[in-house]
């Protein structure tokens, strides 16, 4: 598989239409076909189901999807760092956070940072621990800013000694909007939608208490998760 080929395909796979694709490649879209064509015929598989106007990926071109995004991920990165020469500190910093109170001391110790290194650049994504975690491992983060409760065991870490705390989001009118702090009582019988994430779940289970069994909790529990 060729890099040029892979990105063809992520860009169908975006756009969900091939001539939208081949527009924004700026390639014919006969040209634009006949290689995704070649793609599928190199990996004996069928990567899109084809309708009259858009196509979508299928089981084998989702997967293939994720593994070339880290692939062109890993190649622009290692491109860009390979061609910065010279003796000034250089190349790219990738990052992963959270929307958490720590970014605010994370972008104040970037600004610093660039000021003594104007020639390296930052890239930060928004995600989940769990991804920030697995990405650091397939070497396409250099590090992350994670929220407990996480396991870092295997990493060289540092605390930030910023804490936050839980919200309960609530329509306006809800009988709980006026309160100032909500007690586990308050929650019992509120249906709720909790984050996917297993630690996070059982933390707040945990904070429950008496009340995660007694007043159905865990029946109640809906759960919203964030997927690259």
């Amino acid at each position: 598989m060729e890099l040029r080929v892979l990105r063809y395909f992520l860009a169908v796979a975006e756009e969900g239409n091939i001539t939208w694709a081949a527009q924004l490649l700026r390639i014919s879209q006969p040209t634009l076909s006949r290689q995704l064509k070649q793609l599928e015929e190199e990996l004996g598989v069928t990567l899109f189901e084809r309708g009259s106007h858009t196509i979508t990926l299928t089981e084998e071109g989702r997967l293939l999807r994720e593994r070339a995004q880290t692939i062109v991920s890993l190649a622009d990165k290692t491109e860009f760092e390979l061609k910065q020469s010279g003796n000034d500190l250089s190349g790219e910093i990738a990052m992963g956070c959270g929307e958490v109170r720590g970014m605010t001391l994370l972008s104040q110790r970037m600004a610093a940072f660039r000021e003594q290194h104007p020639n390296v650049r930052f890239r930060v994504t928004s995600t989940t621990s769990d991804i920030i975690q697995e990405q650091i491992e397939q070497g396409l983060m250099d590090f992350g800013l994670l929220t407990d409760p996480v396991d870092v065991s295997q990493y060289e870490f540092l605390r930030t000694g910023i804490t936050g705390h839980w919200s309960a989001m609530v329509p306006g009118n809800h009988p709980l909007a006026e309160r100032e702090s909500l007690t586990p009582q308050n929650l019992k019988d509120v249906p709720l939608l909790f984050p996917v994430r297993t630690p996070v779940h059982n933390l707040l289970l945990n904070w429950f208490g008496q009340y995660a069994d007694q007043g159905g909790a865990q029946r109640r529990v809906s759960h919203a998760g964030t997927h690259p």
